[in-house]
């Protein structure tokens, strides 16, 4: 094993610069920042106390709670929320609890074995995360001004600060949007400067950047699976670590809803069922949160019982075993708490091993569910046979994200990176009577102004899923389009489109039609780009050729549109909007 080199360049920027870094959790969150001084070689620093937390200590995160009152206004968050007195003034004045918020954000695509609870008729997922992004801002802000900078430097960095939301592997270009958006409405940054200002990284990069930072050791030949495992989300990565020092994806990460918060939610299930008809049945949820806090963190052996403290040592009813206050699980059935999560998680690195063309042969686990000793045996025991280790670095687990977050933008370790989906955009092609896919979709012909026939609901795929991208290298697919008003080139758009099938080279929207997901619609006026093409039943028509190039390279998917103008590349930077359709011809 070799330890990566870390040489971290003196900040070369002319003023003064701040960077936080949010790990807005299911569960819990945490904040990590850095000052950039011109000269001076940044430091990443964590949030380290927050309000009713201040004697944490280094490993600090808050519950990622808010409660609102019955007009929306935020009452309480975080660890404030918790509080005993709080509590019961959110019962007497019937406030509503939010929690497990990030979740209403997740894709379509990942499934959930249970209904999440609903938010306030008056709150949107992107208005709470916003109301929780303004909240850990504010703490943030008041923790620099006392521990790091002093109130009278804060005016220094308050007109130039970065922002760095790490987000699941399974996330995308709709969720990204929607963290932006988000951090428009907290305050943090205006429309205009938002993305320049505000990045995204995944939790699976962030969290390579922890284990580089914090000096684990990798060879330059082998390939490791980064297992972030969170309160949500437990998200597998697979790199390896180039010659040249860099590292590269080396197949596509995976996104399991199967975090901590799930073995608690089937703890709750269970407990519900127990006690069902009993009078202890409205105790449910209050022991499925001690069991959360506690026994769950502790559990180590199926052989061994769990016992939940909920009452006083006289409350007793053996008969559903409960005594001395304490309700007792048999360790077969908190075992069945785990099975799931864990089980997902070692199918997701057999599927990476399996995939990967470069041997894969270290496991690390990184997150605050991957503190679990009965997690962390049972990956041991699976994954071993296999030819893995299995180990986790010596720190904080649970600030490995926005630790790591910080280190992505600082360090960019990550030189190349794998699309989980194949993309693309739909498109019309020209008819082919000679081509037996066409002739079955002859009934769908459409005339082009020129008289052109074409099939429209066709795939153009701009990237398949599994490619190896490096961050500079673009991805482009050639187009056209007629018409016989000019005016309309001012606003050409196409549809990218993410596939998530089983064909490598998908050709048809109407074969697997679930598998298609259209993310996001780009607009760009490419009128320099018109020729006049000819005229048609007295009618003139016109054309303009182009090309809609994808960059996947970085964290983020970025999108434009090019064109020729008299031999010379012009360029139009996109306009993104959601839920909107058109057709181009290629």
């Amino acid at each position: 094993m070799q330890l990566p080199t870390i040489t971290r360049k003196p900040y070369d920027g002319n003023s003064r610069k701040l960077v936080i870094a949010f790990d807005i959790g299911t569960t819990f969150s945490g904040v990590s920042y850095s000052i950039l001084d011109p000269g001076a070689v940044p430091v990443i620093h964590g949030v380290t106390s927050f309000p009713a937390q201040e004697n944490v200590g280094g490993s600090a995160k808050i519950p990622s709670i808010i409660y609102y009152d019955k007009e929306g206004q935020v009452r309480a968050v975080g660890s404030e929320a918790t509080e005993p007195a709080f509590i019961v003034q959110a019962e007497d004045e019937e406030f509503i609890k939010v929690e497990w918020f990030k979740l209403h954000l997740r894709p379509e695509t990942m499934k959930l074995d249970f209904d999440l609870d609903p938010l306030p008729s008056n709150k949107t997922p992107v208005m709470v995360f916003s109301d929780f992004l303004r909240y850990l801002f504010e703490c943030t802000k008041a923790y620099i001004q006392e521990d790091t900078l002093g109130k009278e430097r804060w005016p220094s960095v308050q007109n130039n600060i970065d922002f760095i939301l790490a987000h699941p592997n399974g996330w995308e270009i709709v969720q990204q949007a929607q963290m932006r958006n988000a951090a428009v409405q907290a305050g943090l940054v205006s429309e205009s400067e938002s993305r320049a200002r505000v990045h995204f990284v995944t939790e699976g990069e962030a969290s390579l950047h922890f284990c580089i930072n914090k000096k684990v050791p990798f060879k330059p030949d082998e390939g490791v699976i980064i297992v972030d495992a969170g309160g949500g989300t437990v998200d597998t990565s697979a790199y390896r670590q180039s010659p040249l020092g860099s590292f590269e994806e080396i197949v596509a990460s995976r996104c399991i809803g199967q975090g901590s918060a799930f073995v608690g939610r089937r703890a709750y299930r269970y407990l519900q069922e127990k006690l069902k008809g009993s009078r202890f049945e409205e105790e449910a949820l209050n022991i499925a949160s001690e069991f959360d806090a506690k026994a769950k963190l502790i559990f180590r052996s199926a052989a061994d019982p769990v016992y939940i403290k909920f009452g006083t040592t006289r409350v007793r009813d053996l008969s559903l075993d409960i005594k001395g206050g304490q309700l007792k699980l048999v360790g077969e059935v908190v075992k069945s708490f785990f099975e799931p999560s864990i089980k997902a998680v070692v199918q997701a690195v057999k599927e990476q091993q399996k995939e990967s063309a470069i041997q894969i042969k270290a496991v690390f686990l990184v997150g605050g569910y991957s503190a679990s000793p009965w997690l962390f045996l049972n990956l041991h025991d699976e994954l071993t046979p296999l030819g893995l280790t299995v180990s986790r670095p010596d720190a904080h687990l649970n600030k490995a994200v926005a630790d790591g977050a910080l280190s992505y933008y600082l360090d960019h370790f990550v030189s190349v990176r794998v699309p989980r989906v194949t993309y693309g955009t739909d498109c019309a092609t020209t008819y082919d009577p000679t081509n037996i896919e066409h002739l079955r979709r002859r009934h769908l012909l459409v005339t082009q102004p020129t008289g052109r026939q074409a099939i429209p609901n066709t795939f153009s795929t701009i990237l398949a899923k599994g490619t190896q991208v490096h961050e500079e290298k673009e991805f482009y697919q050639e187009f056209f389009r007629e018409s016989s008003i000019r005016s309309s080139f001012t606003s050409v758009a196409s549809d990218i489109m993410a596939y998530r099938g089983k064909y490598t080279d998908p050709r048809w929207l109407d074969i697997e039609p679930q598998m298609f997901t259209t993310l996001c619609t780009i607009f760009a006026d490419v009128s320099d780009a018109v020729q006049l093409a000819g005229m048609v039943n007295g009618r003139f028509y016109y054309r303009a050729e182009f090309k809609i190039v994808l960059l996947f390279g970085g964290t983020e998917t970025k999108a434009l549109i090019s064109w020729l103008d008299d031999g010379k590349e012009k360029r139009s930077p996109a306009t993104i909007v959601f839920d909107q359709t058109n057709q181009l011809t290629r």
